[in-house]
């Protein structure tokens, strides 16, 4: 970095860093579960998917449209199929090399020379319909988090006696939609993302600060990390239904919040990042897209706002 740089706007705040090394804590969402929010009590259709649900801490309530399907066509080797969602209809289609679309009193399937039947799942066709025609979308009604002693408790096992998914649910969902619960599972091993700067007003603490930061890190708990990526997001999406953080965090008396506080990071960064997800997320104050990144400095003084684009 050169002297021009710092007589810029971004070399003044390099500047005026008060540490030459600066942390911010990164946490992302590693796997994720999707269901009707009735499925939440239907235990035989949830047994396929409990090794994920287990993991999953953090729960997003929300409105998704229904679809229907209305029907398929194959001409060649490409299969045409037909949905309909919000008085819209859209056609996506899929190359099925070697297949052979059968319709039998109205169940469609694909088949091969073998016998063997097939169909691609409903996420399929959601996450296909999401990615061509952005009309699928979920809007982030409540965000929340369940993991009780060591990890003991999952999003489910939170939701089965949730009053304010009996709320949502109750009011109903806007015409032409559903409710849906979204369960997310955040990578067990802690990031650390670190800015260097040898401009900083204290410039010769870095060695300190860099292993400090990553003791530190190292010791962040799983629960500490729940915790923190659950404010980061509700602070993001500003969801309705939700009170705590929307306008407290990131200066908020939470006790385990305090803690990461204590540990001196200047900024935590929460990722939504699933490339597989069925649809957009959205919220009144975020536009949809697939990617979400929720970035939020700890440090209301300008000498420690070292990180997204300061």
């Amino acid at each position: 970095m050169d002297e021009d740089i710092i007589k810029g706007h971004e070399g003044r705040v390099f500047a005026n860093a008060q540490f030459d090394v600066e942390h911010a804590f990164g946490m992302y969402a590693l796997s994720y579960c999707t269901i009707p929010a009735e499925g939440i009590y239907d235990k035989e259709a949830l047994a396929p998917m409990m090794d994920v649900i287990s993991k999953c801490h953090i729960y997003i309530i929300g409105y998704t449209p229904i679809i229907n399907l209305i029907g398929a066509t194959q001409v060649g080797q490409t299969l045409f199929v037909k949905f309909g969602l919000l008085e819209e209809e859209y056609i996506i289609k899929f190359d099925i090399p070697g297949l052979t679309l059968r319709d039998e009193d109205g169940f469609l399937y694909l088949q091969n020379a073998d016998g063997e039947k097939f169909w691609p799942s409903s996420e399929e066709f959601h996450s296909r319909l999401s990615n061509q025609t952005k009309a699928v979308t979920f809007k982030v009604k409540y965000i929340g988090q369940a993991y009780g002693q060591d990890g003991s408790r999952n999003a489910v096992d939170r939701l089965l006696k949730h009053e304010t998914l009996q709320k949502i649910a109750l009011k109903g969902a806007p015409q032409g939609h559903k409710l849906t619960l979204l369960m997310l599972a955040i990578e067990p091993s802690n990031q650390l993302i670190t800015m260097m700067n040898p401009f900083a007003k204290n410039g010769d603490s870095g060695n300190a600060r860099i292993k400090q930061g990553f003791d530190k890190a190292q010791n962040t708990t799983e629960a500490e990390k729940i915790s923190l990526y659950e404010a980061a997001l509700i602070r993001y999406f500003y969801p309705e239904y939700n009170k705590e953080f929307k306008d407290s965090f990131p200066s908020t008396n939470l006790k385990i919040l305090q803690d990461c506080y204590a540990k001196d990071f200047s900024a935590v960064v929460a990722e939504i990042c699933i490339d597989e997800l069925p649809f957009t997320l959205f919220s009144e104050v975020v536009e949809p897209k697939l990617y979400h990144v929720a970035r939020h400095h700890l440090h209301k003084e300008e000498d420690r706002k070292m990180f997204f684009g300061m």
